[in-house]
Parts: C-alpha cells; sequence; structure tokens
C-alpha cells in the first residue's frame, strides 16, 4: 500500500501504519469476540472508538479471514423501521458471494419483506434495500437475526452509537433485540457508544433486558509516550522537526482527546514549515478557531443566560470536578444549585457538555478556546 499524503488521519481507516498504537485495547477487544463475550464499549465522542473497531476487524481479517465483520453506525437513525433497514442493508447478502442462485435463495428466505437488489454506482459493490410495510418491522428484524444465524459463519458485528435506540418511538426496542441476540452463538457483538449515562443505564441497570450481558470497556486517551513516538515519528518522515515538548503541550492543551491532537498533528504536517514551533502551533490553533466562529457563535446565542454563564465558567476551568462547590458558585457568580443542575442538565444532554472520570469538559475542544477568549466580568 502507498504512503497517502497526510498520514494523520482524521476521518476514516487505512490500516494499522495509519494507526497509534491501542495495541492493547485491539487485542483485548479481539480477545473477547473471539471467545464468545459481547462488549459494551464506551467513550466521548472523538476519542477513537470507530477507528479502534476498524483497526480490530482489519486485524481478525487478516488473522481470520473466514470471519465476516461488519460495522453500522445508527446515529442518523431514528425508530426501528431505520435500524433495521440499514441492519438488512449491511449484512444480507454479505455472507456469500452474489450469484443468482444466491439471489433466489435470499429471496426465499426473506418472506416479510421485498429485496431490491442493485448496484453501487460507484464502487459497483452488490448491494440490497429492504422495502417492508410498518406492521412487518418485526418480523423483518427476526429473519435478519435468523439469516445470521442460520448461515453457521462467525460473525462479529459493530454497532456504533447504540445508545441511539433509547430515543426511538417504539417501546421495547432493548428487550426485542436481547431476544434475538442472546440465541446467535456464532455471532457476537460490539455496542459502541458516546453518552455513557445512557449506555450505563442500558448495561448496567437490572431492569434493562441487556443488564450484565456483555463485557465493558471504556475507551481512555492514547498514551502521551507512544503519540508522541507517533507523531514526531510521521513528522521526521515528512522533513518536519517536531520537538517533544511541542508534542507534549499540545497534548496537554486537549487533554490527549485523540480527535483533536490529530487534526493539529494534520493541519502541522500540511505546512510548508520545516520546523514547527510554539508559534507555528499557535498560528494554526487561531486559524481553526476563526474559521468555526460563526458556527460557535449560533450555538451559544442558543443557550439561555444561566445556561451560557455555566458554559463559560467550565471552559475556563477546562474540568470541573465539584459542578456545585461553593468555590467554583463564588467564583463565576452562579445561581443557585437548582438553577445550576438545570442548565448543566441541557448541556449535556446537547452535548454543549461531557462528564469524564475526572470532571466536567467542554465537548468540542475548540469551542472551549474561543469560550475562554470571551469576556466573563473582571475575570
Amino acid at each position: 500500500m502507498s504512503d497517502i499524503a497526510n498520514p494523520f488521519l482524521v476521518y476514516g481507516y487505512v490500516s494499522p501504519k495509519y494507526f497509534c498504537d491501542r495495541q492493547e485495547d485491539t487485542q483485548k477487544l479481539i480477545s473477547a469476540l473471539q471467545n464468545g463475550r459481547n462488549v459494551t464499549l464506551m467513550s466521548p465522542r472523538r476519542m477513537g472508538k470507530t477507528g479502534l473497531i476498524k483497526n480490530v476487524f482489519y486485524e481478525v481479517a487478516r488473522q481470520k479471514p473466514e470471519v465476516a465483520c461488519f460495522y453500522l453506525d445508527i446515529y442518523s437513525t431514528t425508530c426501528l423501521n431505520d435500524f433495521i433497514i440499514l441492519l438488512g442493508q449491511t449484512v444480507i447478502g454479505k455472507l456469500d458471494s452474489f450469484s443468482q442462485r444466491t439471489l433466489a435463495s435470499l429471496t426465499g428466505f426473506f418472506k416479510s419483506c421485498h429485496l431490491v437488489f442493485s448496484s453501487d454506482p460507484l464502487s459497483g459493490v452488490p448491494q440490497v434495500t429492504l422495502d417492508f410495510q410498518p406492521t412487518q418491522a418485526q418480523a423483518t428484524l427476526k429473519e435478519i437475526f435468523d439469516y445470521l444465524g442460520m448461515s453457521g459463519k462467525e460473525c462479529y458485528i459493530a454497532i456504533d452509537e447504540f445508545q441511539q435506540i433509547v430515543d426511538y418511538q417504539e417501546k421495547g426496542v432493548e428487550g426485542l433485540l436481547r431476544s434475538y441476540i442472546q440465541f446467535l452463538p456464532h455471532v457476537h457483538f460490539i455496542f459502541s457508544g458516546s453518552k455513557q449515562h445512557l449506555m450505563n443505564e442500558i448495561f448496567s441497570s437490572v431492569k434493562r433486558p441487556f443488564y450484565r450481558s456483555t463485557e465493558k470497556m471504556t475507551l481512555q486517551t492514547i498514551a502521551k509516550e507512544a503519540y508522541s513516538r507517533f507523531a514526531r515519528d510521521w513528522m521526521k518522515r515528512g522533513n518536519k522537526q517536531l520537538d517533544e515538548d511541542v508534542f507534549d503541550e499540545i497534548y496537554e492543551r486537549f487533554g490527549g482527546h485523540t480527535w483533536y491532537v490529530q487534526y493539529i498533528l494534520n493541519r502541522l504536517y500540511g505546512q510548508s514549515k520545516s520546523v514547527i514551533d510554539r508559534g507555528v502551533v499557535e498560528a494554526c490553533l487561531t486559524s481553526i478557531i476563526q474559521s468555526e466562529i460563526d458556527s460557535y457563535q449560533l450555538l451559544y446565542g442558543m443557550l439561555t443566560e444561566n445556561q451560557s454563564t455555566l458554559l463559560r465558567a467550565i471552559a475556563r476551568e477546562g474540568i470541573v470536578a465539584a459542578i456545585n462547590s461553593s468555590a467554583f458558585v463564588k467564583k463565576y457568580r452562579l445561581k443557585g444549585t437548582s438553577s445550576i443542575n438545570t442548565a448543566l442538565k441541557f448541556l449535556l444532554d446537547k452535548e454543549y457538555v461531557f462528564r469524564s472520570e475526572r470532571g466536567y469538559c467542554v465537548y468540542d475542544r475548540f469551542m472551549e478556546l474561543w469560550l475562554r477568549s470571551l469576556p466573563y466580568g473582571n475575570l
């Protein structure tokens, strides 16, 4: 495989060559799947869950090409029908080669829906579209899982942003999925999600169908030393100098949050300067923030006074461990506990803020820098 133009990938996955570390996480996830354990994978968005899953599937394909690996992101789905259509498009017809005999067999197997076969206009890869009546949704879902089970083939299925099913209008979706999944001995799942409080409710509450049905993994930041070696090595290959202390400042500034560190490295690599010092980094950050000011102003303008005041306070602190502490409330002249908690709930639900192990942080780390630039009284 030839080298790509910029080794610091911001979107997509190519190969382990451009994937930083995560060796222990990769092996842990592979071991769980190979030993028949479903996994719940959690972390804030943009920490690298999708990249890890793709890296796992790359390694599985290399070690055991007979295993079928499927990835679907259900973030854009709003109901059970959307989920079924996406699942069907992802797996149907992928366990056998597309032949006339296979097409006839599939058409006979799926009786609750109509299968439409076509080819992707760009890649030419065969694809399937499902057409079914809403009243047949559950029957179609059962046939998809039966198709997976009866194939007898080992399958690994990653469902990203799994917490989305909580917002589906239909009732009992969790129980319905659990009732089918538990009877598929050759099909193992990665349930990935970025809203950790919802994922914990789904898989840790004794009242929920998925209670204790998976092995839990929480994705942490990539170790600074490993990330530094990766970044400086690629910079060196591109005839650029990135000193360790400069990388360390980038890493610490964004708490090691993978996407933001990667995005800055991508921008720095794309510049003509051969020596990347602090001045170059600051100029790069200024350029990034300037390009996003309109969207930040729009998001900020949608907040109430209490919400915007709390958001700016969190941004200035970086991390807030005790959101209702007297010191924090007094320093930023916040209102009472009730007002703070109400504003915080909104900021969490709309993903302006997330809760890490260390405390509350602004979700968009570039927006955090912009928020710090806004006036806050005489602070």
